[in-house]
């Protein structure tokens, strides 16, 4: 069983969360919704346990660890902690079966750093069918505790991997017949003049950078999102929901 020092670490390092394949999720409905093959470790207030026993009867000792109410909130990461945090294993997905899917709808995120962007973008995929979303190694952590609570649950259930080089990911959905389409300011049609409707993947870039030259000259086309009034850009979370709702409207024939 994991110590309560562990757990600590797991909350505030990625170091310690890619060493140990695991990561905390925190709050009673993202426990509830966990896949039991996933849960590796339960950790419960007192007064949690007390109140929620039917929520804690599956796990026996060796798997659900009780410590007092002063200790759980030095645990958690939030201001008014629940009682509970589920210690899990990270997913795990294939790239080959991701891609291999026919007419395949993805994102792709290069180096977004806003916990909140990261899981709003992830929460939306599900939302709106995407089959993956790939993010570059500078892309926030996934597995941070302010991200999984965006995600609301989506982090189970959404695959998505880390690309160590985003341009090879690229060339190789191209060359799958995949058209990686990216949001830019320079792009000569809108998002609702492309077809999402065969394999496609939307990329999504740096909040304040946008998407590198490089990925930019790489994907098959740019497109814009037209905005009106003296705005410049929109959130990236935002921009990644109207372009996946505008592929899910036409993949839905609508």
């Amino acid at each position: 069983m994991l110590s309560l020092k562990d757990i600590k670490e797991l909350q505030s390092s990625g170091k310690a969360r890619r060493t140990m394949g695991l990561f905390v999720a925190e709050g009673i409905k993202i426990h509830r919704e966990a896949p039991a093959d996933l849960i590796e470790q339960v950790c419960a207030s007192e007064s949690f346990a007390k109140e929620h026993a039917d929520v804690l009867a599956a796990f026996d000792n060796k798997t659900l660890q009780i410590v007092p109410d002063n200790k759980m909130k030095s645990l958690s990461d939030t201001k008014t902690p629940q009682g509970i945090l589920t210690i899990m294993k990270k997913p795990v997905w294939e790239m080959e079966s991701l891609l291999g899917k026919p007419s395949p709808f993805f994102l792709i995120l290069e180096n977004l750093q806003d916990p909140g962007n990261a899981g709003t973008i992830l929460r939306t995929a599900e939302a709106a069918g995407c089959d993956g979303v790939f993010v570059t190694e500078g892309t926030v952590d996934y597995y941070t505790p302010k991200t999984i609570r965006s995600t609301m649950g989506s982090i189970y259930r959404v695959p998505h991997l880390v690309v160590p080089d985003v341009h090879s990911l690229v060339a190789d959905m191209e060359g799958r017949g995949i058209a990686v389409y990216a949001a830019h300011l320079k792009g000569q049609k809108t998002y609702r003049q492309v077809d999402f409707t065969k394999g496609c993947a939307i990329v999504i870039g740096n909040e304040s950078k946008g998407i590198s030259d490089g990925l930019a000259e790489a994907c098959t086309e740019l497109v814009t999102i037209p905005m009106q009034g003296k705005i410049e850009s929109l959130n990236a979370a935002m921009a990644a929901g109207i372009m996946m709702y505008e592929a899910a409207g036409q993949r839905a024939g609508e």
